[in-house]
């Protein structure tokens, strides 16, 4: 299975950040020609304040209604249809209530959507730079471990912020995952430092794939002027970086090898060696 990663630099704009995936993403199937195509968190409204996101937002329709869908929902999915290929949403904005979810939406070649996830870890920090985020104040908190079938590949779901806790990670490996998911907008400052070493500790520990694609550049927030760190990859069961995007908007494509995925687990067998997971530390 091919895998392709987008790279975007997207605002507070939602109909620029559309027209900018759509251009991507047209470039990177014409170019690659991949069977799965993921692209970043929160592409569709990255930055404004509170009230751009909750405008940018789509009430998401119930899976297997009729509802209208949000013009981000209808963009994957016609680009799943139109391409006969599995379309990973990264992530949008999800209008439910009085707060957002920040929340994956997934599609197969017909456009069904197959998988629905909320990010459950949100990203409540103060940066080096003393440069304060608090997702929590705009977006909820999700509950459940998502994954999917894309020919004949199990897909676990993730977002940003999750990678850092590898319990997440374990979860989706015990449920059959062989290929993990992480669209996000990492920090620049974060990202230079923890971005690959997270993604690769991840993959070594569960012996997937990852498939990372990511926001990159600035954007204007209410604070003034941010900055994602891109350099979004595809690493291997092993731990290796086999497909990376370098600075600026674009994508990279890597070939997921299952015999390379059967090798590793058969050579370490870690899962099979866990001794701690139902003890209380």
């Amino acid at each position: 299975m091919r895998v392709t990663v987008v790279q975007m630099n997207p605002g507070a704009d939602k109909a620029a950040n559309l027209a900018q995936a759509e251009k991507l993403t047209e470039a990177a199937v014409a170019a690659d020609r991949p069977d799965l195509i993921a692209l970043p968190e929160i592409w569709t409204c990255l930055g404004g304040d509170r009230e751009t996101k909750f405008a940018s937002a789509e009430p998401l329709p119930a899976p297997g209604s009729n509802e209208t869908p949000g013009p981000a929902y209808a963009f994957l999915q016609n680009l799943a249809r139109r391409h006969r290929i599995h379309v990973h949403g990264g992530s949008i904005g999800e209008a439910a209530g009085e707060k957002l979810f920040n929340t994956t939406v997934a599609f197969d070649p017909e456009g069904t959507e197959v998988a629905r996830y909320r990010k459950i870890h949100l990203f409540d920090i103060v940066a080096p730079d003393g440069t304060g985020y608090r997702e929590s104040a705009t977006y909820g908190r999700g509950e459940d471990v998502v994954t999917y079938q894309a020919n004949g590949v199990t897909v676990g779901c993730a977002i940003c912020y999750d990678v850092r806790f590898p319990e997440l990670f374990l979860a989706l490996r015990k449920a059959g995952a062989e290929l993990i998911m992480l669209p996000a907008a990492f920090t620049l400052q974060t990202g230079k430092d923890h971005w690959e070493t997270l993604i690769r500790a991840r993959a070594i520990e569960t012996q997937c794939w990852f498939a990372a694609p990511a926001t990159w550049g600035q954007h204007m927030d209410k604070g003034g002027p941010r900055f994602t760190y891109g350099h979004s990859l595809v690493a291997d069961p092993w731990g290796h970086v086999v497909a990376k995007v370098s600075d600026g908007t674009g994508f990279a494509t890597a070939r997921l090898d299952h015999a390379r995925t059967e090798r590793v687990r058969a050579d370490m067998p870690v899962l099979e060696h866990r001794v701690l997971d139902d003890r209380v530390l």
